[in-house]
């Protein structure tokens, strides 16, 4: 069953946060599955008109909810969809006289963190990121999210944020869920801030593994340091565009008439944010001088591994020359007593009384002369 996904929590301005044990899901309204994206079931997860803070209704289809809403003369429809299929995109659109091009960039997804005024709609496109601790990985998904009067469409890409987290949440603060549809935009703006803190401790756990493994001589470490710099890019792509977002929510909050109140929440999440984009950019610096030295340090090894094979190849070559010197040496007597063992008839010295002793002292003679050549070259 497709469902939000859950992150550790901690305290802020938003009130009570969940405990980090505590997931549900948002289960499919009336118990069906609506045609969504190929990839997967998808389509209406929650849907439910609040009158002063409280829960009205939860209708079980779009056009439930439309003919509900228009039943309260100050009630809030709170759409959550999880990749829906293009027919109800369209279809909201209609009903709350959605942008097209918001309603595009909802459909097709891939944007980056953004916000769009579109009259008294706001079109906001969050990237909320979950690290996953078995394969040691960060994912990462989308979330638009369309605010305007009386109505707040959430349509995700992905399990993250728990969403269902924020509404439970919520709905037990009434009065602060009666401040309106902007209170839930600050509300999800934390819920996705909040969720890159695990990310960054594991980001944090991970860079400190790798430090230990270029020590150790890992051969893979290089392959792991590109790996961990490409998911930390891609983290800073989706936290540092969002404090446009939330600079530009908070600069247009005194012409739009945003609740004080909520604006403190705003810029306590703003803090956070900022601490997490600090952080996530020490360790893009980390890991390049991590890189660095795992390369000076490989470089190192190999120079080791050269200076030991040309050790090896000079010993073997010093072997190899006084096994050759003996060699010429020992061939020479050698070379002597074959000659004279040849044993012909007309051979002068064989007949000669000092024949012998000849022969032993031009043997004597020509080793010694090779023993002197050979030792004064340092063969020997």
């Amino acid at each position: 069953m497709v469902g939000d996904g859950h992150l550790p929590q901690e305290e802020s301005g938003f009130g009570r946060r969940l405990d980090e044990h505590e997931h549900e899901h948002e289960h499919p309204v009336g118990g069906w599955w609506p045609q969504g994206s190929a990839s997967g079931p998808g389509g209406l997860i929650d849907s439910a008109v609040y009158a002063q803070g409280r829960r009205h209704a939860s209708p079980p289809t779009l056009a439930d909810t439309y003919r509900c809403l228009q039943e309260l003369d100050d009630g809030m429809a709170w759409i959550g969809l999880y990749r829906p299929g293009r027919e109800q995109i369209l279809s909201l659109a209609q009903e709350f006289r959605l942008h097209d091009l918001a309603v595009e960039d909802a459909i097709n997804a891939h944007q980056r963190p953004k916000l769009e005024r579109y009259g008294e709609t706001l079109f906001v496109v969050l990237r909320a990121a979950r690290y996953v601790d078995v394969r040691e990985v960060v994912e990462f998904s989308e979330v638009h999210l369309f605010i305007g009067p009386g109505f707040v469409i959430t349509v995700r890409h992905g399990e993250a944020p728990d969403l269902a987290a924020v509404r439970r949440r919520m709905e037990s603060e009434p009065e602060m869920l009666a401040r309106g549809p902007q209170a839930v935009l600050y509300a999800i703006l934390d819920q996705v801030v909040d969720g890159y803190a695990p990310v960054v401790a594991g980001l944090e756990h991970d860079i400190d593994e790798i430090e230990t493994e270029v020590f150790g001589g890992d051969p893979n470490a290089s392959r792991r340091i590109y790996e961990l710099s490409r998911e930390v890019i891609q983290f800073q792509r989706a936290a540092r565009p969002l404090l446009g977002v939330l600079n530009a929510l908070e600069a247009g909050s005194g012409k739009y008439g945003t609740d004080e109140e909520l604006q403190r929440y705003l810029r306590d999440v703003n803090d956070h944010l900022t601490q997490v984009v600090e952080r996530v950019d020490s360790f893009r610096h980390l890991l390049q001088n991590i890189l660095t030295v795992n390369a000076t340090l490989v470089s190192q090894q190999q120079n080791e591994e050269m200076r030991s094979l040309t050790a090896a190849s000079y010993a073997q070559n010093e072997e190899l020359k006084k096994v050759s010197s003996w060699a010429a040496i020992l061939f020479a007597p050698t070379l002597i007593g074959t000659v004279y063992g040849m044993n012909f008839v007309h051979m002068p010295e064989l007949r000669w009384r000092f024949g012998y002793l000849f022969a032993i002292a031009l043997m004597a003679l020509v080793c010694g002369t090779l023993y002197l050549i050979f030792k004064r070259r340092g063969w020997l």
